[in-house]
């Protein structure tokens, strides 16, 4: 049974007019169909996630939703608390963290960069946008499912063209008016020369192109985890053997930037392997093959998009249907069972209670 939780705690701070925003694409996203604001809208959940809902209900849509922002607003609790806090309440259904692809560069141009990388030198770039949708009301996963397969939710991921007009003091461009030719001076002008036909030069045979050169993309984005992370630092021979690997996670569509955000979150304090690691997560985290899309005209500006979930305390992306509560399998585990994956041995029980009992015994006065 769900208790109330009553404290005397102080409510969480009124949002300052200079918070930050968060750029075209991050942020804060209200989820639809959401109850009217109440005083009891958070009195089920602990003190802390209290207070951190309801900073968060009152930001405004876009507002920057990192760890690091929240706890300079939120003096309360430190950094580790809030990202707690947070994960805390996507298990409660309050919210959700997605990424979206926009698959176009000319249709997102007027956004800006946007978090990505061009996708293995093709014509076109994939760029991932971040969204934490946020719900007031409290939803379960069959509902999250749902709403984040629907095409409302990703155009609500997704950056909205910049349509404004340009600025007034910004003149129209018109071409010069054509000036009209002088009579007398067309009169005058002499009759054109006629040119002898020149002959063409023989053409060269048609020479094939040139092979590219240099690291692939997979190779560079394995290359830089090491500059971005001193525990992910790859030999030459690492970026090499891991290659082929990485080179898979882009022919499924991602974008590099995607592939090293995936690679790098939630590392342990201290690598041992940084290659072993890698090669584990290559291989574990590789995104599903999703289904091609009939071809489009050409001209159309229409972008294709996907949404993933993000797992709130990881990381790791995947479909809305693979992180029930917002956590990937590993995460939802650990939370579920507070760390304990297995039941204690009851060898070692015995053990410490045997060696309890001496204990006791050598403390006895004589």
């Amino acid at each position: 049974m769900v208790t109330q939780h009553h404290s005397s705690a102080l409510p969480a701070p009124a949002v300052s007019a200079a918070y930050p925003m968060a750029k075209p694409g991050y942020g804060k996203r209200s989820a639809p169909g959401q109850q009217a604001r109440s005083r009891d809208d958070f009195a089920l959940l602990p003190t802390r996630e209290r207070y951190v809902a309801g900073f968060v209900d009152h930001l405004p849509d876009g507002a920057s939703m990192s760890v690091k922002q929240l706890a300079k607003q939120l003096p309360l609790y430190g950094q580790q608390a809030i990202s707690t806090a947070l994960k805390a309440l996507s298990v409660a259904g309050h919210l959700r963290r997605v990424r979206c692809s926009v698959g176009s560069v000319g249709s997102v141009g007027s956004v800006g960069s946007v978090g990505s990388v061009g996708s293995g030198g093709s014509g076109d770039e994939t760029r991932w946008v971040f969204r934490t949708f946020w719900s007031r009301t409290a939803r379960d996963n069959e509902w999250w499912n749902t709403y984040l397969a629907t095409e409302t939710a990703t155009q609500t991921a997704a950056p909205a063209p910049d349509t404004a007009p340009p600025p007034p003091w910004v003149p129209a461009e018109e071409p010069p008016p054509a000036e009209p030719e002088s009579p007398a001076v067309a009169e005058q002008a002499p009759e054109p020369t006629p040119v002898p036909p020149q002959r063409t030069p023989p053409q060269a045979p048609d020479a094939e192109p040139a092979q590219p050169t240099g690291p692939s993309p997979a190779y560079l984005a394995l290359a830089r985890l090491g500059r971005d992370d001193h525990r992910l630092t790859l030999s030459a021979h690492d970026c090499t053997a891991l290659e082929p690997l990485a080179t898979q996670w882009l022919d499924r569509g991602v974008t590099t930037d995607y592939l090293t955000n995936a690679l790098a979150a939630g590392l342990p304090t201290q690598v041992d392997s940084p290659a072993g690691l890698l090669r584990r997560r290559l291989i574990d985290k590789l995104p599903p093959q999703l289904p091609a899309t009939p071809s489009t005209p050409a001209g159309t500006p229409t972008p294709t998009r996907r949404l993933l979930v993000e797992c709130t305390d990881c990381g790791r992306p995947g479909p809305p249907e693979a992180l029930p509560d917002g956590l990937c399998h590993p995460c939802h585990q650990t939370h579920t069972t507070h760390g304990n994956t297995a039941p204690p041995d009851p060898t070692q029980i015995a053990a410490v209670k045997a060696h309890m009992a001496n204990l006791r015994d050598l403390l006895k006065p004589v």
